[in-house]
Parts: structure tokens; C-alpha cells; sequence
């Protein structure tokens, strides 16, 4: 037996539930947590040292299965939807105690103490609780890192307590199906069971930091990732998962703030996490050198396949999921920022992953289109990202991120609409989707050419090129751009068929507009001018 398989905290611990025979692997370190995995049979190295896990039955994120408690703190503050679902105080009682004595009758569980927000001010004290080993490593590398210092009078303010291996009974618990996750903004817990998707970890504090931070504190939280240049400007990309927002960011000229989670506060834009958890479906190192050299001793990779009789992985396999991915401390990118605290942002880039190949490359929004289109948020859903998703879709989720905003979403576009006009931030759309024809005819927008766009618009080489308004959605389009051939700018002219161009554009606009009637009866004449022409 492995040393490590005896190493058991006699810290006393504030985990009221538990059995005092389980024991407690507490803030185990990467390396202990990796041969821990391995022991139990858990897990696979790969061919340059990374830990290499199944999450079994859920490869993505389940919707329509997360849950707010309703109580008094809730009732009037959620916009209760399709994605902020309600569950009964009662329920989320039942559940805990089932979790806990669930993880009470195991022999070990492991506990690990982190925090959320770079932002002293704003810092988050997190205990999490996890059944497996690997779950804990994950944790350890996408939440901020106390030392040791810290960890002597650390209080949890937030626990999250996940068990894959239970399994909710939904005549009696009050739930979809088998699996859950539940946040009691009361009890201040969030409840994990019956997946072991990793993502629903890290997106349930999220969802909470989304409450707080604008509720309680004025604090535009944002579903986006960050980068800071040499001379301290901020850049800040909006967009769903699978149009580039980690990408992107990875900027070896820009450092790093963050890949997906962020504050904007009176003076700075700070991140919510401590590490990355990027896909890496088709993954090389030419494309992405940073996060490819972060596949490595310490980093968690999930559901990919391996080539034959090998460990070394096959990043375009698809025989899990597309929904591949690997998460890893902030550190492995040699270029971050840390701790990972930006000034104010100079651009925002709305980031789109357009399957109908109708929006163009890139293009600059006035205050009244960056309000309706982050309104509208538009992307196509990418297959893989959540259980269901089986091919592209088009779709909207309102502020780029609507399965984690539990406000109304004029709250969080209020707080962006202000700030950008205040700091006077130059905003662009970027369109990371097709070129030339719709999903299936035309072809992917290549990532050289986007990376151009948005270094031009970085280093300012687009404030005095010529810009034309397009017919339809109105967002204007640079003639030129650096690095990229002018005759890809405009989408209609890389159309062969024009007229089925025009017809596919008022097609999407139909949908933008249809989409935007329940956000109209709240917002000012600017924006509702600023929706496509038909």
C-alpha cells in the first residue's frame, strides 16, 4: 500500500454529517491526488505525464437538471426559467443528508479547502467534498490555491458536496432523473450527485459568484475570458463554449488574466478561478501551443481516447464525446497574469461561432448594437457541450452565458452598458463560424485569420480604415484588416449564391427578432433601434 493511501487529515474539520469512520484525505497535493486515482484503478497516464479520466455517464453539463432552492433570498431575485429551475428547501435538506450519509458510509472521501475571485475584496472561501480523487485534482486546479498561511484560519464560507456514484430518486427528491446539482443560496451549499462531469463543479460557483457579486455587490460578473497587454490594456472575450473564448485569449504576446470566469469592478477586471478548463476536440500544437504544453504531470484530461496501443492521445477522436477536455492551473500558461487582476478593458469582443455563415469575420458595434447583441447572444451550439447536442445548432443565450445567470438578464446588461459607455470601450463582433455558405457548404473561418482580425483591432490598425453598415444587421464591417484578404470581410461576397445569401441573412435576422420580443417591453429606444433590418 502506497504511503499516500494512508495519508489521512487530524485537522478537525466543520463537515457535520460525515461519519467519524470515513476518513479524509484533506489538500492533498496534484501528485498524491494522480497516484491516488492510479491506486484505485481510476485512471491512466498519458504519454507526457497528464492524468487521463472517465466521467461516465455524463460527458457535459446537464441543464434541465440544475436546480435553486425557492426560499426567502430567492423568491423575488431568480428569474426563474428554463435554466434556473426551482426545487423546494425540503428537497435540498433530503438530499444533503442522503449525500452525506452516502459519503459517510464510504471508507475515505477527500476534502480540499480553495477559494473563487482574485479580487481580495471579493474573495470567496470554498470547501469542497468529493468522492473520488480525481474530482478533488480538479478542483485543485480551477480554484484559487490558499497557502499555507491562509489555510490555518481558513472558514468556509460555500461548500459543494459531489458524489457521482449516488443517485437521486426523483419520486421522492423532487428531481428530473437520477442526477442533480443544487444551489440553497440559505444554506450556502451546493449539492452534486449522480454525474461526474467535472464542469458542474466549477459552472455551480460560478452560478452562485453570478448572484452575488451583482446582487450584493455591485459587480458585473461575466462569462468570458480576459488578457492584459504590454502597456496594461485589457481585452475581454465574450462567448458561449466552442467559439474560441480560450483560444483566444491565449495570447503569446498578451498575458492571461483568465479563460471563462470574471468580475469587473469601479477599477479592474479580475478572474473568478485559479486555473483553465479548455476543450480539446482536434487539439495540436500548432494551433494552440499553450494549452497543448499544458497537457502534462498534474493536468486532468477527460473522456479522450488514446491512439492504438499507445498512451499517447488521439485529440480528434470523437468516440466519447466531442465534449473532450483538460483542466489545469493558471500557472501551466507561461504567459499569465498573476494573481490574475487586469486594469480596465480598452475592447470587448463578442465572440460567435455563426453556423448559417451569415455574420461577418469581424466588426464594430455602436453602444446601442453591443447592448442588443449581448442581449441576444447568439452562437450555434456546438455538439458535445451538453447532453442532448448532437450536432451544431443555432441558439441564443442571453450575456453569452444564460444556463449561469440566476438575475434577470437586463441586470447584468444594464451594468455592462454603463461601464462600456463610462471607460469608453471600443466593442467587436468576431465571428469564429463559417465562411462562404452555411454549416455543411461553406468552411470554418480559419483561426489565423481571426487571431489577425483581433490583434488589428488590439494595436488599433482598424480606427482609420473605411467601414461599411451591413444591410441587414447593421454592425459595421472594415474594408481591410492586416494579415487578412479584404475579399473575406464582407460575408456576402464569399457567398457563390448570392440570392441565397440575402435569403439566409433575413432568415437569421427573423430569428433575432423573434428571439428579442421577450427582452423588449425592458429596454431603451437605442437598443430596440439597433435590431436587424428586414
Amino acid at each position: 500500500m502506497m504511503t499516500s493511501d494512508l495519508h489521512f487529515t487530524t485537522k478537525p474539520l466543520t463537515i457535520s454529517g460525515l461519519s467519524e469512520n470515513t476518513g479524509i484525505h484533506y489538500q492533498l497535493s496534484p501528485s498524491e491526488l494522480v497516484e491516488q486515482t492510479i491506486l484505485r484503478g481510476q485512471g491512466v497516464i498519458n504519454d507526457t505525464g497528464a492524468l487521463c479520466i472517465q466521467t461516465g455517464e455524463f460527458t457535459g453539463r446537464c441543464p434541465k437538471d440544475k436546480f435553486i432552492v425557492r426560499d426567502a433570498i430567492t423568491e423575488d431575485t431568480i428569474d426563474w426559467n428554463n435554466f434556473n429551475i426551482p426545487i423546494e428547501e425540503k428537497y435540498f435538506h433530503q438530499l444533503k443528508k442522503k449525500l452525506l450519509d452516502y459519503l459517510g458510509s464510504k471508507d475515505e472521501v477527500w476534502v480540499r479547502d480553495a477559494y473563487a475571485c482574485a479580487d481580495p475584496a471579493h474573495r470567496l472561501n470554498v470547501r469542497v467534498i468529493n468522492e473520488n480523487p480525481w474530482s478533488n485534482l480538479f478542483v485543485s486546479n480551477m480554484f484559487l490555491r490558499p497557502d499555507e498561511t491562509e489555510l490555518e484560519n481558513f472558514e468556509a464560507e460555500w461548500h459543494i458536496i459531489q458524489a457521482p456514484g449516488f443517485k437521486a430518486n426523483p419520486a421522492e427528491d423532487g428531481t428530473r432523473q437520477h442526477n442533480f446539482a443544487i444551489i440553497s443560496f440559505t444554506h450556502k451549499t451546493i449539492l452534486i450527485g449522480g454525474t461526474g462531469y467535472t464542469g458542474e463543479i466549477k459552472k455551480g460557483i460560478f452560478s452562485v459568484l453570478n448572484f452575488l457579486l451583482p446582487h450584493e455587490k455591485q459587480v458585473l460578473s461575466m462569462h468570458c475570458s480576459a488578457n492584459m497587454g504590454s502597456d496594461g490594456d485589457v481585452a475581454v472575450f465574450f462567448g458561449l463554449s466552442g467559439t474560441g473564448k480560450t483560444t483566444l485569449s491565449a495570447d503569446p504576446e498578451r498575458k492571461l488574466i483568465g479563460d471563462d470566469e470574471h468580475g469587473w469592478t469601479d477599477d479592474a477586471v479580475f478572474n473568478f478561478e485559479g486555473g483553465c478548463y479548455a476543450k480539446t476536440i482536434d487539439l495540436s500544437e500548432e494551433k494552440e501551443p499553450e494549452i497543448f504544453r499544458a497537457i502534462r504531470p498534474g493536468a486532468l484530461v477527460e473522456n479522450i481516447a488514446f491512439h492504438p496501443e499507445s498512451h499517447r492521445i488521439d485529440f480528434s477522436s470523437k468516440a466519447i464525446t466531442e465534449n473532450t477536455r483538460v483542466s489545469y492551473p493558471l500557472h501551466y500558461i507561461s504567459n499569465a497574469l498573476e494573481p490574475s487582476i487586469g486594469g480596465l478593458p480598452k475592447n470587448i469582443f463578442f465572440l460567435t461561432c455563426d453556423a448559417y455563415g451569415v455574420l461577418p469575420p469581424i466588426s464594430k458595434l455602436t453602444p446601442g448594437q453591443a447592448m442588443y447583441q449581448f442581449i441576444s447572444g447568439y452562437t450555434a451550439k456546438v455538439a458535445g457541450t451538453e447532453a442532448g447536442v448532437t450536432e451544431p445548432k443555432s441558439t441564443f443565450s442571453t450575456c453569452f452565458g444564460a444556463p449561469f445567470m440566476p438575475l434577470h438578464p437586463g441586470k447584468y446588461a444594464q451594468m455592462l452598458g454603463e461601464k462600456m459607455r463610462k471607460h469608453e470601450v471600443n466593442v467587436w463582433m468576431i465571428n469564429t463560424g463559417w465562411s462562404g455558405g452555411p454549416y455543411g457548404i461553406g468552411n470554418r473561418m480559419k483561426l489565423g485569420y481571426t487571431r489577425a482580425m483581433i490583434t488589428a483591432a488590439l494595436r488599433g490598425e482598424l480606427d482609420d480604415v473605411n467601414y461599411e453598415p451591413h444591410p441587414v444587421f447593421g454592425m459595421l464591417m472594415p474594408d481591410s484588416c492586416p494579415g487578412v484578404p479584404s475579399e473575406i470581410l464582407n460575408p456576402r461576397s464569399t457567398w457563390a449564391d448570392k440570392v441565397a445569401y440575402d435569403s439566409k441573412s433575413k432568415e437569421l435576422a427573423t430569428a433575432f427578432i423573434k428571439n428579442f420580443e421577450k427582452y423588449a417591453s425592458g429596454v431603451n429606444d437605442e437598443i430596440l433601434q439597433a435590431a436587424p433590418k428586414i
